[in-house]
Parts: structure tokens; sequence; C-alpha cells
């Protein structure tokens, strides 16, 4: 399946029917609003200030469902749905806290409930699926820090990055986000905290943890 827009998260009723009254009604240029604003004039019943949204979140948030269940048809599903609870719950966003991390955090807990229902232990480290180029690729790609040893010591890609997809697999829910948060989407320790509503401290625990589990698990590859 392709990458472009329509191998996204499929649209809902709102990204093709904005509202009459709106199409009558002189509307600011969505465009130049920011998060906050959009959210705002969403929560106001603007549709089209939601479908805004949309445009500019359905890959981040496709893409990181994508690297928590592989399964391209299947993040597109729980996109769609990660993005319906956040249109049915817009008037809970409170425009202190930043709406990157509002979807995330909706985006994640929706994939983790479903994780833990279906029992899957499954996660891409290979990469975003929107990387089109090596570089691309390589920047979104998990990095263990191997603590200096000489980089022909390493195992062929596709055999290390194997035994890494399962060795993050089998963690615990907890610890499978913070690292793909944290690895993967690269955000800041203060992000994950707002994202997964942990202290700072507890995500900083599980990080070392997963860490620490992921260098036992590992730990043949070295030898």
């Amino acid at each position: 399946m392709s990458t472009d827009t329509a191998a996204l998260p499929r649209a809902a009723a709102w990204h093709a029917n904005p509202r009459q009254d709106e199409s009558t009604l002189a509307a600011p240029d969505y465009k130049t609003l920011d998060d906050r604003e959009l959210a705002t004039c969403a929560a106001r019943g603007e549709e089209r200030a939601f479908r805004e949204l949309l445009v500019r979140y359905e890959r981040p948030v496709f893409s990181l469902i994508y690297r928590m269940v592989r399964d391209r048809t299947l993040a597109e599903d729980l996109a769609q749905e990660a993005f319906i609870r956040a249109f049915n719950a817009i008037d809970s966003y409170k425009t202190s806290y930043k709406f990157s991390n509002w979807i995330f955090k909706i985006a994640n807990n929706h994939t983790i409930d479903y994780l833990r229902k279906r029992k899957l232990d499954t996660v891409s480290i290979d990469g975003s699926p929107h990387a089109t180029t090596q570089d691309e690729i390589s920047q979104s790609r998990v990095v263990l820090e191997s603590g200096g040893e000489n980089p022909h010591e390493y195992v062929e890609h596709k055999e290390l990055g194997s035994q890494i997809e399962q060795a993050i697999g089998g963690l615990r829910e907890e610890y499978r986000a913070v690292i793909i948060l944290r690895h993967v989407e690269g955000h800041a320790y203060d992000e994950i905290a707002d994202i997964l509503e942990l202290p700072l401290g507890t995500v900083k625990t599980y990080l070392h943890r997963a860490r620490g589990e992921l260098r036992k698990s590992l730990a043949h590859l070295a030898t």
C-alpha cells in the first residue's frame, strides 16, 4: 500500500461534509491558525477547523500507531478511531496544554488498550513508514547506544533489527511506549510525561528499566 494521504486514516464524515451554515459564513483562513486556535474553533463546532488539525496530525499519529502494531490497515483503523475520540472530546481540550501531546496521548492510550485486549506484542523499529531515503530511514530508526563498540562488530541490520524488534515487543506496554516515544518519535522527557500522564521521574525510571531489559535481551549480539 502506498504511503500517500489515501493510505492514512480514512476520512470521517467531517472530512467531506462541512456544515451548511459554515459554508455560507465568512470563515477564517484555518491554515494560518495555530493548533490551539484551531482546537478552540473546533470546540465551537467549526468542523473545518478540526479537518485542518486532521491534515496536520494524521501522518504523525498514523506513524506512531504503525510503529506499535506493524500492520498498516490496523494502524489506519486505530488512527481513525483515535481521531474520532479526539473529535468527540475536543470540548475537554485545554489550550494551556500542547495540542500535539494531547492528540498523541489519545492515540497512544487507544493503541495500548487495543494491544492489551488483543495481547499483541509487535513494534516496528525499522523507521517511519513514510521515510523515502536511507537518511530518513536511519534518522527515524530506533538507535540503541553500543558503548563505543566497533561498528564492524554489529550483525547485518536486518537480523539485528528483527531481534531488537522482538525484544521491544516483549517489554511491558508502559516500557514499550516510553521507548518508542523517546527513541523513535524523539520526544523530550517532559513531553512523554504529558502524553502518558506520568510523573517525570516515573518516565525516567521506565526508560532506565526498559533500556536495562533491552540490554539484557540483546547482550548476545555484542559478543
